[in-house]
């Protein structure tokens, strides 16, 4: 069984539940659903157009708050951002607009806008998305090819504690969540491409291109 991070071929069982089987990465400790449990693009968008969240939705953007609070003392006004994985209400790309930033969007389902792809940019958000990637090397090399020097990829995901702790994880539950990061995860992906990382809080990642 390969890693899809870090391709590493030296995976191990995780965990089963009734409905998935989990493994984990021994080289970058990610823990990733086996390739038979990936959902169908149908089965995500179905699942995705479920979501509510709105421009409108005081709670939602209290919850964005804890990534941009972190985020806001490393972006300059006129920087250029993108959010990727933004849904179908970019919400934060609109909080970033609030701070003077010029911010471009992405996202597979609802702004499939590849164009941006190919530009470069301060700072990359990616909020509650991380987590749906199957392959996330491919995204990786993605952020690590559109970030300028000294840019800020902010990442947004809840991260594995220990295999007691995910035998019970609601986090898991969710049949669109199928990578699972960890400090460990993302210090090997610090490490390997030369970034500098911090997590301010438990569920926020700060990356730093050096």
């Amino acid at each position: 069984m390969q890693c899809p991070l870090c391709f590493d071929s030296n995976t191990i069982f995780y965990h089963q539940d009734n409905k998935r089987t989990y493994f984990q990465c021994k080289c970058c400790k990610l823990v990733f659903v086996s390739p038979e449990c990936l959902p169908s693009t149908g089965a995500e968008k179905s699942e995705y157009d479920k979501h509510e969240n709105s421009f409108e939705d005081d709670g939602y953007r209290t919850f964005l708050s804890k990534l941009l609070t972190p985020l806001s003392i490393y972006i300059k006004p006129s920087s250029s951002a993108l959010d990727f994985g933004c849904g179908p209400a970019p919400v934060l790309a609109e909080l970033l607009k609030e701070k003077g930033l010029e911010v471009s969007i992405y996202d597979p389902f609802y702004a499939n806008n590849i164009e941006v792809l190919e530009q470069s940019f301060d700072v990359i958000t990616c909020t509650e998305a991380i987590e749906h990637f199957h392959q996330p090397a491919k995204e990786w090399s993605l952020f690590n090819s559109m970030l300028k020097p000294n840019g800020i990829l902010a990442i947004m995901t809840k991260r594995v504690l220990s295999k007691e702790r995910f035998k019970q994880w609601h986090y898991k539950n969710d049949p669109t969540h199928v990578s699972f990061f960890s400090e460990a995860t993302f210090n090997y992906l610090a490490q390997r491409d030369t970034f500098s990382v911090e997590f301010p809080t438990s569920d926020v990642v700060l990356m730093k291109k050096l």
